[in-house]
């Protein structure tokens, strides 16, 4: 996408940050601990934050934790859902951090939006000598048939190109390096996808899907016929029409060493 378009969606979540808050997933822990398990030390940087869902998780492993996020709602959900967590404001572009004083700077479905010719200088700032970049993103797990079906239904808005296992990995494999300008400052990335899941009704998957950036900027009237393909497809499923079900997910890690 271009860079209005780019800039437009990274700044549609504020609007729905309760919503945000209420119906994104949290992360696999097994994924969550494989970021980390290189880190010299367990100062963790959650970068572009959002509503405190990846924080949560690194809390409940024991990290010292610092969340920044530069959207005021999001970081307002953050606070008010995690109130011990040491929270400011701030972007990947502009960490309100000290040299070298964090040993791993993780970013939950968020380092697609960094603008990396700045944002990566500024990440390798911030960490320790050997500290640790790891990106994580919940995907859906396409080869469920249903979730395939989701998928097609939803449409890019909703189901973009990070969004799935395989063009995750194709997405991601070098998001690490700055596009344009710079020399790199990190070393070779690995990648692993960690089994994860989601339990949802009919409503309450539509309203995830609702809170994608893509869906987000929508015209309110497209919005709402495309929510209702989803609810109609869902419905018409044996899998997801009637109560609670998992969706079926993964927590894919995009894991490099600062040099």
């Amino acid at each position: 996408m271009d860079q209005d378009t780019h800039e437009l969606h990274a700044s549609s979540f504020g609007a729905a940050a309760a919503a945000y808050a209420e119906h994104r997933p949290d992360y696999a822990q097994a994924a969550v601990r494989w970021a980390l398990e290189a880190a010299p030390g367990p100062r963790v940087l959650d970068l572009g934050a959002g509503t405190g869902k990846l924080t949560a998780t690194l809390v409940a492993l024991g990290a010292e934790v610092v969340a920044v996020e530069p959207d005021p709602a999001m970081l307002a959900e953050l606070r008010r859902a995690l109130p011990t967590v040491r929270a400011l404001p701030g972007s990947a572009e502009a960490i309100p951090l000290p040299d070298g004083s964090v040993d791993a700077v993780v970013a939950g479905n968020a380092m697609h939006w960094f603008d990396m010719a700045v944002a990566g200088p500024e990440i390798a700032r911030v960490l320790a000598e050997d500290g640790v970049l790891a990106g994580l993103w919940n995907v859906m797990d396409d080869e469920v048939e249903w979730v395939a079906g989701l998928a097609r239904v939803s449409g890019s808005e909703a189901v973009g190109p990070r969004d799935t296992p395989a063009s995750w990995r194709a997405e991601t494999a070098d998001m690490h390096l700055a596009k344009t300008g710079g020399a790199a400052r990190f070393g070779s990335p690995e990648q692993a996808g960690f089994p994860h899941g989601q339990t949802r009704t009919a409503d309450s998957l539509a309203a995830t899907l609702a809170t994608r950036a893509g869906m987000l900027v929508m015209p309110a009237p497209e919005r709402e016929a495309r929510l209702g393909e989803i609810r109609a497809f869902l419905g018409s499923r044996p899998e997801t029409a009637d109560g609670e079900f998992s969706l079926p997910m993964q927590t894919g890690v995009l894991r490099v060493r600062r040099l």
